[in-house]
């Protein structure tokens, strides 16, 4: 079986099963902005791309920013060089990467990691959760289960959230299997993104419904586009941001 076949079997498989989880999801995320927040998308390592698909896309939802452990360099003054793959296993970088966002008691979080078990992400949902923000987990709960967290709680991103989001990749991620054992393949990111994006669209349906005009982003590549969405980004003046 090819990957596309097996990725495609296993996109149709979350997207059926995760209906109501996304339903859930995005209802967090309509009271939230209908409430003045914004939504706090955390990923680090292969999961910001994740983020990136729900903070600052096109398509997406103005109302919206990307953390990652990049901030402490950004926005925190601190050196490149502090940039390290260990770094997201570190829980004091959590504290570092809320402190220097424009967080408002409103906004809700989406973390995002397949795993669930790094130190940084773990804690950032103790933190989002003990500052009584609605948090939403974007994770492999399939992975996650086999896994011994990286906290020294010994909690996972799965135990704290309000929602969680199953991206169903296997243990390891990998959907092809190698000859000699292991294998390759990874299908997190495409799973994710899927989920990612079906909880933007069903919040913005959800606001429509309403009978509200979601504050939704246009392509910079067409006609109209930057002036659009710099006038909507006016109306976020100080609560969102648009780094590297």
């Amino acid at each position: 079986m090819t990957y596309a076949t097996k990725a495609l079997e296993l996109a149709h498989h979350v997207a059926e099963t995760q209906a109501e989880p996304v339903r859930r999801a995005a209802a967090l995320v309509v009271t939230s902005l209908r409430a003045g927040g914004v939504v706090n998308a955390f990923g680090s390592g292969h999961s910001e791309a994740i983020a990136m698909e729900i903070a600052g896309r096109a398509g997406g939802l103005v109302p919206s920013n990307r953390l990652t452990p990049r901030d402490l360099v950004l926005y925190g003054g601190r050196p490149p060089n502090v940039l390290t793959p260990e770094l997201e296993r570190d829980p004091a970088v959590a504290h570092q990467i809320y402190a220097l966002a424009p967080v408002e008691p409103q906004d809700v979080f989406v973390l995002v990691s397949s795993s669930g078990v790094n130190g940084a992400v773990v804690e950032l949902a103790t933190i989002v959760k003990d500052r009584g923000h609605p948090l939403v987990a974007l994770t492999s709960v399939r992975h996650s289960s086999r896994m011994t967290s990286r906290h020294p709680s010994g909690r996972k991103l799965l135990d704290l959230a309000d929602v969680v989001l199953d991206n169903g990749a296997p243990y390891g991620d990998s959907i092809l299997d190698l000859p000699g054992g292991g294998g390759y393949g990874a299908v997190s990111t495409i799973t994710s993104a899927l989920l990612a994006q079906m909880v933007v669209t069903e919040a913005v349906a959800g606001l429509v419904a309403l009978g509200e005009t979601p504050p939704v982003y246009l392509s910079v590549n067409v006609t109209g586009g930057d002036e659009h969405n710099k006038a909507l980004e006016s109306r976020y003046a100080g609560r969102i941001r648009r780094g590297a």
